[in-house]
């Protein structure tokens, strides 16, 4: 069915993220959550850190001339930090130390020291503009970067190189990020156009109405411009939407949400839900619009084959969306219909996306997509779009069974490791580029073909196959005089 994003009635069971994360909260007999190692101690050899201050974790972000934090810690903490303190803060905070600890704040400065400090902090703070640039949209950030590097870069000529190459990448990456933002609004209006007026087209002789054969007749190439709408969607969801979208007062937590609901920046996140909800409804508007059996049945193993050839691709967010259409009750109801239809190929569809045992079948399938993808030689096969909307349940899952912080104040890292694993795989396959040519023709129709809304569908279906019971029939001829302004 189609989804809503931010909800918990739109999950079932929790995934299986590791248990114990949500009994991190230790008893009074249990021993008391160790802190992280300090900066020089070694991330990579130590024992993984489970827990610890705000503070510490702070410190561990930060490099020294002969320690680099490990990149998962960076994303890790980069991606949860936002939950604690702003972007800005932390961006000050990062400086402040690294001032003190390389003694920046002295003249003349110490040049072998910041040579060799120097390319690391470089590192992380590229690391930070290339995998967070939204938190860079604020100019003070920006400033503070420029002012940091400026301490630095009279050390060694290349770091005004590298800075000017940071923050060029950064403005081209944010350019595109603002067309794109631009492009779904446009798209977003264009894609309201419901019509529910289009029923009384249903008795008239075609061509009325455009349907989706008369545009594209062929499975697989509506499969691959399929593929191209959802990968074009998955560039945009930056990393922190996905924190963003779930942020909450932790009564655990002491401190101030870093953000409000209007700084809540999760429009790439809606805007993907709001797709995979058109998708539905225009494949049920499809279906529903046709006057004759034969050609309703037709229309239907039309879905059936471009569902099976999504699922070929590995692009599982339209394969869901195909299904979830097609057993909407307007159409499911057409059993006339879905008699002169062949389907087998749909019922083995149908099975691979079944709920049952929290989506084993279809796991076990994104398992598959996902070593085929890390495999692969092509673009082709690296292709992996999943179900987008279980994507966020396991996400909110995570969120909602496991503490930000322990009782003794410290951050629940254990946590936002695994919610990194999580939204850095998602990560890896967002940055694959489509391999398949654009038809504009067909992606135009996707983005702006009118669709029905729930009662138009209703309305569609009934006039397509008579109402079986009273309910039904009164409910038939509501719609008619609500809708179609006829009694």
């Amino acid at each position: 069915m189609p989804q809503t994003v931010c909800s918990g009635t739109m999950f079932t069971t929790p995934s299986g993220f590791s248990p114990h994360l949500a009994c991190a909260e230790p008893g009074e007999d249990e021993e008391t959550p160790q802190e992280g190692p300090g900066p020089g101690a070694c991330l990579a050899d130590g024992p993984p850190i489970t827990s610890a201050s705000l503070d510490t974790l702070i410190q561990n972000l930060v490099p020294t001339a002969d320690y680099y934090p490990e990149k998962a810690y960076v994303f890790t903490f980069l991606l949860s930090a936002r939950l604690f303190i702003p972007p800005l803060e932390l961006l000050s905070r990062v400086c402040e130390l690294c001032i003190k600890q390389q003694q920046l704040d002295q003249s003349p400065l110490d040049t072998a020291k910041v040579r060799k400090f120097g390319p690391k902090i470089l590192q992380l703070l590229t690391e930070w503009t290339e995998t967070f640039p939204t938190d860079f949209r604020d100019e003070t950030m920006v400033g503070h970067l420029k002012d940091f590097i400026h301490r630095i870069a009279p050390c060694d000529e290349a770091y005004w190189k590298t800075m000017n190459q940071m923050l060029q990448k950064l403005s081209q990456r944010l350019a595109l990020m603002s067309k794109g933002e631009e492009s779904i609004v446009k798209v977003s209006l264009n894609a309201s156009s419901i019509s529910d007026k289009l029923v009384a087209f249903k008795t008239k002789p075609p061509p009325i109405q455009k349907d989706i054969l008369s545009i594209c007749n062929d499975p697989y190439t509506l499969a691959q411009q399929l593929t191209h709408v959802e990968l074009e969607h998955l560039s945009r969801i930056g990393p922190e939407e996905f924190v963003q979208a779930f942020v909450q007062k932790d009564p655990l937590d002491g401190t101030q949400p870093c953000f409000s609901d209007q700084k809540k920046k999760t429009s790439n996140l809606e805007a993907y839900v709001r797709w995979f909800n058109r998708l539905c409804y225009l494949v049920a508007t499809e279906i529903c619009m046709p006057a004759k059996k034969k050609q309703r049945a037709q229309v239907i193993e039309f879905f059936i084959d471009v569902a099976r050839e999504c699922f070929n691709i590995g692009n599982f967010n339209s394969l869901m969306a195909i299904i979830s259409g097609m057993n909407m009750t307007p159409v499911s109801r057409l059993k006339k219909t879905w008699s002169k239809a062949k389907t087998a190929k749909f019922f083995i569809l149908e099975h691979q996306m079944d709920p049952t045992g929290n989506f084993y079948n279809y796991r076990t399938a994104l398992r598959g997509a996902a070593h085929r993808s890390r495999t692969a030689n092509s673009n082709r096969e690296k292709i992996v779009i999943p179900f987008f909307s279980l994507l966020i349940k396991d996400i909110y899952f995570l969120n909602e069974g496991c503490a930000n912080r322990l009782p003794n104040g410290h951050v629940n890292f254990e946590k936002f490791v695994e919610l990194a694993r999580q939204v850095g795989e998602f990560m890896t396959w967002k940055q694959v580029e489509c391999p398949f040519e654009e038809d504009q023709a067909i992606l135009h129709y996707l983005h702006t073909a009118p669709i029905f809304s729930e009662d138009g569908l209703y309305l569609a279906s009934y006039e397509s196959e008579s109402p079986e019971n009273q309910v039904e029939k009164d409910r038939w001829k509501a719609l008619r005089s609500n809708v179609l302004g006829k009694t």
